[in-house]
């Protein structure tokens, strides 16, 4: 990271900083590396502390740098990519997918949720959780909604919950014919579970990809999956479809 000093611009100290730190991040360390200290960086680059501060905690949110106590500031790893807008579908648990499954119950769902899976009030369904790790870090976690009638084989597995349970439901689904799905993205605020889960403060900044699975007919199930906004970026495709991609 060569030396540069930084010259009176319209945008406040620290952003122009964390541009000029973004190009020597893409361009002289290689992931997992740890950077000098921030008393070399602010000596290098001209800058108070402070501001070097401000520049590393933009990054870190942005999910470029890792920032750990006794270990220092690390270049993260290449981002997880995730397809939204794709042509290809299948149900969720297909052969060779990054989600692992996690535990399952029965419980009513959400009243949303609930509304498009057209199930009576109080109705329980299966609820399956699962989450996707990247480099050894959570990125995402999800909530999978089943309902008994897309399932009915599953009501003579002996397990009522857990990994067994989860991985009977998705088992199940995949011998339904799969005639189409759709998906929403926006952008929320971590709650408890989802914070716990993703290793990330309540309120974090999250997306939020709800995936309906059309059969029969009718909404087979309903994915609703929480990534870590630090984790992802949305491009547009000439197909007009929506794309996650990462790195």
């Amino acid at each position: 990271m060569g030396t540069t000093q930084l010259e009176t611009v319209p945008e406040p100290k620290y952003w122009h900083l964390k541009t000029v730190l973004t190009e020597a991040l893409d361009s002289e360390f290689a992931v997992g590396e740890i950077l000098p200290n921030e008393r070399e960086l602010a000596a290098r680059f001209g800058v108070a502390r402070a501001t070097l501060r401000q520049a590393l905690e933009q990054l870190e949110l942005e999910g470029r740098l890792h920032r750990r106590r006794g270990v220092g500031t690390t270049v993260a790893p290449p981002r997880v990519g995730v397809a939204v807008g794709s042509d290809e579908q299948d149900w969720p648990g297909a052969l060779g997918e990054a989600w692992q499954t996690a535990g399952s119950e029965s419980d009513v769902p959400p009243a949303a949720v609930a509304r498009m899976l057209e199930t009576l009030d109080g109705e329980a369904v299966h609820i399956v959780r699962r989450t996707r790790v990247s480099n050894g870090l959570p990125v995402a976690a999800e909530l999978l909604y089943v309902p008994g009638s897309s399932v009915p084989d599953v009501s003579g597995i002996d397990n009522p919950s857990g990994t067994a349970r989860g991985r009977a439901v998705l088992r199940e689904l995949q011998r339904l014919g799969l005639e189409g799905q759709d998906r929403s993205v926006e952008l929320g605020s971590a709650r408890a579970d989802d914070a716990r889960e993703l290793d990330r403060l309540p309120g974090a900044p999250v997306l939020v990809v709800t995936t309906r699975f059309f059969a029969a007919g009718r909404t087979a199930a309903v994915s609703v999956a929480t990534y870590r906004a630090d984790t992802c970026r949305l491009t547009f495709g000439d197909s007009g479809g929506v794309e996650i991609h990462h790195g």
